[in-house]
């Protein structure tokens, strides 16, 4: 298949891949291969016109809005934090879902560190999210960014809290966090490059609906 005759989906392996499949299979779409245990990148499908491409959950965006993949799905977070330019969202498909927290070591005194104005260290993968989220309480942070691991920042000394997704809160219970600020709900939405939706129109529709219908929107 050329990219041209047909379209290629992007999914990040794990949590969105396996959420995805049934709504793959609501518009007759099967990959042929489990990223989970096959090295390919690429992976066929039951549909002669349509492919998958494995890439990284942040990287998703990007293959979309450069048009590298027609469509893809890409969780709200990674889109906030990536800016959504050129992107259309029609559908959020109520999958991984989670929320973005402000959590800290059991102990803090976050409300009152913020009633007296202090500069708290906040680390995060998810800066602009955070940045944007305290300037609107007013609250002075300096952000530290971080890839992985957020739950060690505030116990190595690193950051006075975190901003992180939490989906049933056992990672920070066992390192001794406490959620204590809710910033958004997040879910995974279907992203569409805006060209090929008017190029590859006869192919997208039908799977938007398929998706649609089974997301109940």
């Amino acid at each position: 298949m050329s990219a041209v005759d047909g379209i290629t989906i992007a999914l990040s392996k794990g949590r969105i891949f396996e959420e995805t499949l049934p709504l793959l299979a609501a518009a007759g779409i099967e990959p042929l291969e489990n990223p989970e245990t096959s090295r390919k990148l690429i992976i066929p499908t039951n549909r002669d016109d349509v492919r998958v491409v494995i890439v990284r959950a942040t990287d998703a965006p990007t293959y979309v809005q450069y048009g590298a993949a027609d469509i893809g799905v890409a969780g709200k977070d990674v889109l906030l934090e990536h800016g959504g330019e050129g992107l259309y969202q029609p559908l959020d498909l109520k999958i991984a879902k989670c929320k973005m927290m402000v959590a800290i070591p059991a102990g803090f005194d976050y409300e009152n560190a913020v009633r007296q104005g202090a500069r708290l260290k906040i680390a995060s993968k998810y800066v602009n999210i955070a940045r944007e989220h305290f300037a609107a309480k007013g609250v002075h942070v300096d952000l530290i960014k971080l890839y992985g691991s957020m739950e060690l920042a505030p116990l190595a000394g690193l950051a006075d809290a975190i901003v992180d997704l939490v989906s049933t809160g056992s990672t920070l219970k066992a390192n001794n966090l406490v959620a204590v600020e809710h910033i958004i709900d997040i879910s995974s939405r279907l992203i569409v490059n805006q060209a090929a939706l008017k190029l590859k129109r006869e192919i997208i529709v039908p799977i938007l609906d398929a998706f649609a219908s089974v997301v109940g929107e």
